[in-house]
């Protein structure tokens, strides 16, 4: 297909001029997938519009933000022009490669879209195939740096390169600029940069973004079939390694994959979410930002990736973590940026409307600031994991432990904020003091089962006595349940974690009398809310729909106390809550029956992969006795 002619372009367009009204419908959650390249990721609908993409990091400012808005907050859409066309998509294998059909009455056209991994840079490449008959298709770019508030300055340029004549725009804005090629470029129209263009059945047409800082050059364009070819490759590769055997596998296999595109392949940081603000509760104020890397979700990622196999990216992580806390352990945060930046400070983009009118809109995050004493015991089960599976200790690795323990020791009986990050009152946590129980039990491993050095016996006692406090006071006789603190009455859902983390075996009647109280007290449509908000505890305004990971954790407990059979109808309903390629969020809404809060989320999957091996684990040990049997009455 030929390239259309080239006009100049207006000086300055794109600054001056009026804006277009242009509001759209919200597009729902489960609508978008997920391309990441290690380093940030981007969110493209069914309708092939990036609508998120912050880059060159998952924490930098959005230059596409109608997530949070409308198109002209920025997006990039390449897709049909046919509102009734019919959409289907897939990712390619275990890769984030994603393919999606759209078939019109007049023809069926295919878009791959990825973000190519291993080339030290941020670009997004999208490739366009004529399948059958011909296809009407919209190619609309609308770039707003600062989360959709800037304008950039717009220009065309032509230069030789190899292979002829290249054309190109360039948005260029403070210290960040993108470039735009393509086998046809989109012109200047209002504030936008639009095309319209048919595509018949064998042809092909490619297009490419790619940031820079605007000080620098422009860098030679990739080779597209080339970057997508090598970046599935490499994907498939790494989803190969995984050592997972048990049901579910599909939905494990992408989780995987999820967690490593959360992850920061240069620092090692791994981020709760790609997003901010996606509301937990449409319309209302439990909006935060996710971008960032929680010690607690970061740990409980590795331990997922380490119980499949993975041994590479703790090695990577123990080396964040080192940097991001290095200090005074009076310091220790609870998050980091994704460099190990301590400086989240929470505010609200006063120009976004919000997903659905939910506002406000806020980037950072003034959680950092808060005492969440669970943190550290999921820091030490990840540590001793890997210890397990044979990643040894630096001297400053253990000697961070050791600091970090001996911290503990002497504040243990402080309350806490827990770990969702109540922002009201401090409380004694019965899910905080029994990861302090954890913190300490996996340090006194490391000095009996790896000869590490400390101070066993001050830790073995500390550990004795948190476990006899939280089976004293985090216990209610009458009621026949762990309690969500000291002194009242309330479940939490975090008291499901009791057994997968070692302090109850999963059917001792204690767990299994916390679990029936979960079922009575906090299921709304079959799954998990966190806590009962209208109780107040949290401080906060409005109420939040289940929390998925909390749905996974309730399989987890299923699982370990025996009850295979409840343990699989739920997990098989959660799995199918996934969208269409694979991808959760981080609540759910039975009643709407639609995703919310932010997405894709870090904790859901990760918990997904472990209610995954518990129902394996579970189902292993009651087979076992009857493949022993069968094997006594054949000897």
């Amino acid at each position: 297909m030929a390239a259309p002619t080239l006009p100049d372009e207006p000086a300055g367009h794109g600054i001056l001029g009026a804006m277009p009204a242009s509001a759209t419908s919200t597009t729902p959650i489960e609508d978008y997938a997920l391309l990441g390249d290690g380093g940030t990721a981007a969110l493209v609908s069914r309708a092939g519009s990036v609508d998120w993409l912050c880059l060159p990091r998952f924490d930098s400012h959005a230059c596409f933000a109608a997530l949070l808005g409308t198109r002209d907050n920025g997006r990039w859409l390449i897709g049909p022009t046919d509102p009734e066309a019919h959409s289907t998509r897939r990712y390619v294998d275990g890769s984030f490669v994603l393919e999606t059909v759209h078939e019109t009455a007049t023809g069926r056209v295919k878009v791959t879209d990825v973000m190519p991994v291993g080339d030290h840079r941020a670009d997004l490449l999208r490739l366009v195939e004529g399948l059958s008959g011909t296809v009407r298709m919209r190619h609309d770019w609308v770039v707003r740096f600062g989360y959709g508030r800037t304008r950039p300055w717009m220009s065309r340029h032509s230069r030789e390169a190899t292979g002829g004549q290249e054309h190109y725009l360039t948005a260029v804005a403070g210290p960040d600029m993108l470039v735009l090629r393509g086998s046809r470029l989109p012109c200047a129209q209002d504030g936008h940069h639009v095309d319209e263009f048919d595509v018949a059945a064998g042809e092909t047409l490619t297009f490419s973004l790619t940031w820079l800082p605007s000080h620098l050059p422009v860098p030679e364009q990739l080779e597209v079939t080339g970057r997508i070819a090598h970046t599935r490759a490499s994907s498939e590769a790494w989803a190969a390694r995984s050592r997972y055997a048990g049901p579910y596998a599909a939905a494990v296999t992408r989780s995987l994959l999820v967690l490593r595109a959360l992850s920061h392949g240069a620092t090692g940081g791994i981020v709760a979410a790609p997003t901010t603000s996606l509301p937990e509760d449409p319309g209302g104020v439990r909006n935060w930002d996710y971008r960032f890397c929680w010690l607690r979700d970061a740990a409980l990622t590795l331990e997922s990736l380490l119980h499949c196999g993975y041994v590479d990216e703790p090695r990577l992580w123990r080396g964040w973590l080192l940097r991001a806390v290095a200090g005074d352990p009076e310091d220790l945060q609870i998050m980091y940026r994704v460099d190990g930046g301590r400086e989240l400070p929470e505010r609200e983009l006063d120009h976004l409307p919000g997903y659905a009118g939910s506002r406000p809109v806020r980037v950072g995050n003034a959680a950092v600031d808060q005492r969440q004493t669970d943190v550290l015991g999921e820091v030490m089960a990840a540590l001793e994991l890997s210890r397990e599976r044979g990643l040894q200790e630096t001297r400053d690795s253990w000697h961070l432990q050791r600091v970090l323990v001996n911290h503990l020791a002497e504040h243990w009986q402080e309350p806490d904020n827990g770990l969702w990050e109540i922002r009201g009152p401090q409380r004694h946590f019965t899910h905080s003091r029994v990861m302090v129980w954890v913190a300490f039990d996996r340090a006194v491993r490391a000095v009996e089962r790896h000869g590490l050095q400390g101070p066993v016996e001050r830790w073995r006692t500390i550990r004795d006595e948190v476990r006899d406090e939280v089976c004293r006071r985090g216990w209610d006789e009458e009621r026949q349940t762990f309690v969500q603190h000291y002194g009242t009455r309330e479940v939490d859902a975090s008291l499901l974690v009791l057994s997968a983390v070692g302090f109850l075996p999963g059917d001792d009647p204690r767990m299994v009398g916390t679990i029936r109280a979960v079922e009575r007290e906090l299921l709304q449509g079959g799954l998990v809310r966190r806590y009962r908000t209208t109780t107040g505890v949290d401080g906060l305004p409005g109420a939040e729909h289940p929390f998925l990971a909390c749905s996974f954790w309730l399989v987890t407990a299923y699982a370990k106390a025996g009850e295979l059979d409840r343990a699989t109808e739920l997990m098989d309903r959660l799995v199918g809550l996934c969208n269409d390629v694979g991808l959760l969020s981080e609540e759910y809404d039975p009643d709407a029956r639609r995703m919310v809060g932010n997405f894709p989320q870090a904790f859901s999957h990760l918990a997904l992969v472990g209610a995954a091996m518990a129902i394996r684990d579970a189902t292993d040990e009651a087979t076992a006795p009857v493949v022993e049997a069968a094997a006594d009455a054949t000897s």
